[in-house]
């Protein structure tokens, strides 16, 4: 397939794997923000190919698992009103509330949907006017726009049996987050290429200024992965800090920016919290006033609704890169994805899935 196979070609993956041999003289630790990128490392096993000196970390870059616990509760609370619909992208339905899920909701015969766009929840509203349907969004700014897409058409229809609720993110506050942490070991960054696809990446040289740590903008496939450290290890080596674009066969410098005129139209940018990770500054989207008559948190009066985490649970110290998946002592055993204890043991784009599929019965 043109523009795939050339990026696993795998003799291009022994010559990007032998250069990165030959410029390392230290130990580093990088860290991939996207969840894509984490379960691509692990899948083909390049983590395994690098010198040992390199440490690659998994960071908070899978959206379903920094979706806080107190927004599943707030969905399988309005899921369980009776004129409800509840839509969401199916990699939702598994991750743990305090106590339940959508899917065992949906078992006891709650109406919730699967739905492969927000706009598939527009139709539902479309056809089913004496329902209130209602779709859970998450996601980074790669999804945010679709989402406000959905909002904005909805009020351009005039839809008033619509609603969303908006738990969106960014991406550069929580890397802030993570190098202002005092148990920081991050040294550098490979950034998320389809969020930068939107966003473009003229928000990350004010960070790696600041922090003074490379920020290099990567694909998703093994030759773009390998050669975004190899970018990031040579800048180390050589004692920079800038921002780079491995990526430029699909990110520019601003990104899309009429997708980023809509987001700022539609949203509003405020505090959030993440699931293991806390509140974080101004790193989250949610439906500004202007767009309040289609905001599910406020009709459904469930903003308040507070939750707690598992204890058992370690996946905050999995997306801050402190540990890896296989070391926590739920990993394999009580926590599988059939029975998970968190988000990151659900989701697609989870850092313990990835192991769970690929590892699960190799030592780390």
């Amino acid at each position: 397939m043109k523009f795939v196979d050339e990026f696993r070609d795998p003799q291009r993956v022994k010559q990007w794997v032998q250069a990165i041999q030959e410029i390392t003289t230290q130990p580093w630790t990088i860290m991939e923000v996207c969840g894509g990128q984490t379960h691509s490392i692990i899948k083909h096993g390049l983590d395994q190919l690098l010198p040992e000196s390199i440490n690659l970390i998994h960071g908070p870059g899978c959206p379903v698992c920094v979706t806080p616990i107190a927004y599943i509760d707030k969905a399988l609370s309005i899921a369980q009103e009776e004129d409800v619909i509840l839509c969401s992208f199916g990699d939702m339905l598994r991750v743990p509330g305090s106590q339940d899920d959508l899917l065992s909701l949906k078992s006891l015969g709650a109406d919730i949907r699967i739905v492969y766009s927000p706009l598939d929840a527009l139709v539902l509203a479309e056809q089913n006017p004496d329902k209130k349907i209602v779709f859970f969004a998450v996601g980074f700014e790669t999804t945010a726009p679709t989402c406000a897409m959905a909002v904005y058409q909805a009020k351009q229809r005039g839809l008033t049996n619509f609603y969303m609720l908006a738990c969106h993110v960014r991406v550069p506050p929580v890397m802030q987050a993570l190098l202002d942490a005092p148990d920081n070991t991050v040294q550098g960054f490979l950034g998320a290429g389809h969020v930068c696809s939107i966003m473009g990446y003229h928000e990350y040289p004010p960070i790696s200024a600041q922090y003074q740590i490379p920020i290099v903008v990567t694909g998703f496939e093994p030759v773009d992965i390998l050669q975004g450290l190899f970018l990031c290890i040579q800048q180390l080596e050589r004692g920079e800090a800038s921002v780079e674009n491995q990526y430029k066969r699909v990110v520019t410098e601003q990104g899309n920016l009429p997708a980023q005129q809509l987001m700022k139209e539609v949203y509003q940018v405020l505090d959030r919290q993440w699931r293991g990770l806390g509140n974080i500054a101004q790193s989250g989207f949610a439906l500004s006033d202007e767009y309040a008559a289609w905001n599910a948190e406020m009709h459904f009066s469930v903003a308040d609704i507070q939750s707690n985490e598992s204890r058992e649970c370690r996946s905050g110290e999995i997306l801050k890169g402190l540990i890896k998946p296989a070391q926590c002592p739920a990993f394999n055993t009580r926590c599988t994805p059939e029975h998970p204890l968190g988000a990151t043991m659900v989701s697609s784009e989870g850092a313990c899935a990835a192991y769970y599929h690929y590892r699960r019965y190799q030592n780390d």
